[in-house]
């Protein structure tokens, strides 16, 4: 059995980032950037009005002083219009702000009256203008490689005018669920039996992630099935079995791994819940065998295949997000590994929820965070902790 530490240190070493690819802009969200992208245009682009109104010389309008109306400036084209001292032109929000101007009076401090205004209130310079660049200056970073692509970084990139953006390789993953006890959720179900939950919860976790599922199967504890079926899926980046992999005689995994000759680098590692986690390469498929139970399996899936599956996706920050939380009891570990409590974070509270077993799915799905206890360590309530976060 070894640390956890040097456990995700192997698997890493063992996966490589795929080639990157391009993609339009509409199709990257959730990917990693595989280059730095720089802006090519200042933001905004050029002088303009945050507001529907006139723009003026701000030292010619002054409460109760009338303005000459002399045209209009709508968003869109820029018109090359001109003010001077005693004029205003009509603007809207977004149009170019004409020359001579430098303020910007909102038509609701104005009372119109035929081709002349007269200001309700005193103008100060630069009043509702955005200056070319205060938002962003050209040639400054906007996607830093490795990096993911969100919904407003897609904006951004189009704002510079990028059609294309190159991303990290895409991950294709196969799960493969083991165990006679296990049912389709919708089918009947005998007693002794129980539905099987892990594959859902793998899948979701996948997709979390941006990896592309390409097959979900179950496989009965039958030496020749789960051959046949490991044969099929290894065709992936990343093979997930769940259960068999423990040391029962029908923990089946690591004997048919080894006879398709794969290289079984981990098997057992110091982390509660999750001991029996197995990870192989079999050519170049990365095999990860999680234990049967839901909630070892989820934490293990965190903390291993998560980070190996964004190396391979090009990111750089490889970490679950961590933030501080007032624990609202005390904890301790007893045990001989280092223990992840499952809680919620809320209000800046963090709580576990429900029994803190490997089977206990029920307080699983009613948290958002983990807390990792240390070997011996003991934490008071009202402590401040770093939990990770997860959704």
């Amino acid at each position: 059995m070894i640390s956890e530490e040097e456990a995700l240190e192997r698997i890493l070493e063992a996966v490589q980032p795929l080639p990157a690819r391009k993609l339009s802009i509409s199709k990257s969200l959730g990917c990693f950037a595989a280059e730095d992208y720089l802006a090519r245009l200042p933001l905004p682009a050029f002088d303009n009005s945050a507001m529907d109104g006139y723009a003026v010389v701000a030292s010619s309008c002054r409460k109760g002083q009338r303005l000459r109306v002399i045209g209009e400036q709508p968003a869109g084209r820029d018109k090359q219009l001109c003010v001077s001292r005693g004029e205003a032109i009509r603007i809207f929000t977004g149009a170019p702000v004409p020359r001579g101007a430098d303020a910007i009076v909102m038509q609701e401090d104005v009372t119109r009256d035929g081709n002349e205004i007269v200001a309700n209130t005193d103008v100060e310079a630069g009043e509702f203008v955005r200056r070319r660049g205060c938002d962003l200056a050209e040639g400054q970073r906007i996607l830093p490689k490795g990096e993911r692509i969100y919904a407003a970084r897609t904006a951004l990139l189009a704002s510079q005018g990028f059609a294309e953006v190159t991303v990290g390789g895409e991950v294709n993953a196969a799960i493969l669920s083991t165990g006679d006890e296990l049912v389709d959720p919708g089918e009947k179900i005998e007693p002794g039996q129980i539905y099987d939950s892990n594959s859902l919860l793998l899948d979701a976790s996948l997709q979390r992630c941006g990896t592309v599922v390409n097959s979900v199967e179950h496989c009965r504890d039958e030496r020749e099935s789960l051959m046949k079926a490991v044969k099929r899926a290894i065709k992936t980046h990343i093979l997930i079995i769940s259960g068999g992999v423990s040391v029962g005689e029908r923990d089946l995994v690591k004997g048919v791994l080894r006879d398709l000759g794969a290289k079984i680098d981990i098997w057992r590692v110091a982390i509660k819940p999750g001991k029996p986690f197995l990870f192989a390469k079999i050519g170049e498929c990365a095999v990860f065998g999680l234990p049967g139970n839901p909630v070892s399996a989820f934490v293990t899936f965190l903390q291993f295949l998560r980070p190996a599956i964004l190396k391979m996706m090009g990111a750089t920050n490889l970490d679950l997000p961590k933030v501080p939380a007032k624990l609202t009891l005390e904890l301790t570990n007893d045990s001989d590994r280092p223990h992840y409590i499952r809680g919620k974070i809320e209000h800046g509270n963090f709580t576990p929820t429900g029994l803190q077993e490997s089977h206990a799915l029920f307080g699983l799905s009613q948290s958002n965070a983990l807390l990792r206890l240390a070997v011996g360590q003991s934490l008071k309530a009202d402590e401040i902790v770093d939990v990770q976060i997860w959704d």
